[in-house]
């Protein structure tokens, strides 16, 4: 009973370079979250990842300078305003940065990791940010939400 709930559950042993996942925070605790982490896994050969989801909206950015390595997710190209902060700060301290990519096909979620920062990815300011997640959470969540509470239909792909 107890180990169906999870109370037992062995923690995996950390491996690989500590890795900072800046992430916008619309993807904290989501599928597309858990994706990531298996990408870092596959790719940059680390599960040592600081997750500031599991911080909840508390800045933690300042776990920045101990880390080896920083992934800064772009959703469709673009940086959140708190992406791009966190970015500038890894660069600052002379970390690496990897950009993963996130883009949406009609099939499918895509995932382009590539080293630095390439130069299509537009940084967006607060204001932008704003915009960009109320049309995408608009159009990506509450479609599937609002069907949810009536159909219950939630399988969006996010």
């Amino acid at each position: 009973m107890f180990n169906m709930l999870g109370f037992f559950r062995r923690k995996k042993k950390k491996f690989g370079p500590l890795i900072y996942l800046s992430e916008p925070t619309i993807l904290y605790h989501t599928k597309t979250e858990k994706v990531i982490l298996e990408i870092i896994e596959e790719k940059l050969n680390s599960n040592n990842v600081i997750l500031p989801s599991d911080y909840g909206l508390r800045d933690v950015s300042d776990k920045i300078a101990e880390v080896d390595y920083l992934v800064a997710v772009a959703i469709m190209g673009r940086f959140s305003s708190l992406v791009g902060r966190e970015v500038k700060k890894a660069e600052n301290f002379g970390k690496k940065v990897y950009t993963l990519d996130i883009a949406k096909t009609p099939e499918s979620l895509v995932y382009i990791l590539t080293e630095g920062v390439p130069e299509h990815i537009k940084w967006l300011n607060e204001e932008e940010t704003f915009e960009f997640f109320n049309q995408f959470i608009a159009k990506d969540f509450l479609g599937s939400s609002f069907r949810g509470l009536f159909i219950g239909y939630r399988d969006h792909e996010w």
